[in-house]
């Protein structure tokens, strides 16, 4: 009834996009992070592009990743203190975003959770995103999961960011289960990628942006515009 396999024991999900509207607000604050650098170096440049540079470079990896994969996408040399510079900025850029307006929920993302909740499966968020905890918080998601492996946790335990499996491991870890016996629900590229590299018992891609058949290449065994589709 979950629209998952039956030996399924365990379903990690990520935010940004999958369970949250911030995916659009992810993109705003690097659009101007990245734009305002670029206009700085002087000269002409190609603005940041919200939906295919994002979906690209930036989206689903961890901040410092995201940074390096934009500049080298455009062919600038930069060192560790334009890669930090830039990812600080972007952050405090989201948490303005978000204290302003706030953070919504998918409502087929709750409903889908209120599903599992009821079938008994055990849950995990995992996010690249840094302010996980607060924006489940904003939401009024963070009831929902046992387990949240975010960006603090994959920098303290050193865990690789996506597209490495490192971070779904880890909260299939936590959840006592093996890889085959979870599901992982992803609507970033890199996030595909890493179920599918995990070995992963099944992928579910979540197209919110017409990338179905990106999403299904890079990994996803079933492609849904939202949660509830699953139903």
């Amino acid at each position: 009834m979950l629209g998952v396999p039956d030996t399924t024991k365990a379903l990690l999900f990520d935010m940004d996009g999958v369970l949250t509207k911030t995916a659009v607000v992810h993109a705003k604050a690097w659009q101007q992070a990245f734009d305002e650098f670029l206009a700085s170096r002087g000269g002409p440049y190609v603005p940041f592009d919200p939906v295919q540079d994002y979906d690209e470079y930036v989206d689903g990896k961890p901040r410092a990743d995201g940074v390096r994969s934009f500049l080298q996408s455009r062919g600038i040399h930069f060192d560790e203190e334009t890669v930090r510079r830039i990812g600080d900025h972007k952050n405090d850029l989201v948490q303005e975003l978000i204290r302003r307006d706030g953070v919504e929920a998918y409502e087929g993302s709750r409903q889908y959770l209120e599903a599992v909740v009821a079938a008994g499966l055990p849950r995990a968020v995992v996010s690249s995103s840094a302010n996980t905890h607060e924006v489940l918080v904003a939401a009024g998601l963070d009831g929902y999961f046992q387990v949240e492996v975010d960006g603090i946790v994959a920098a303290v335990r050193r865990l690789k960011g996506k597209p490495a499996p490192d971070t779904f491991l880890a909260a299939a870890k936590e959840l006592g289960v093996e890889p085959g016996e979870a599901v992982v629900f992803e609507d970033a590229l890199a996030g595909v990628e890493a179920g599918h590299a995990g070995k992963f018992g099944f992928v579910v891609g979540v197209d919110r942006v017409g990338q179905a058949e990106a999403l299904r290449r890079h990994g996803a065994d079933h492609v849904v515009k939202d949660l509830a589709d699953l139903l």
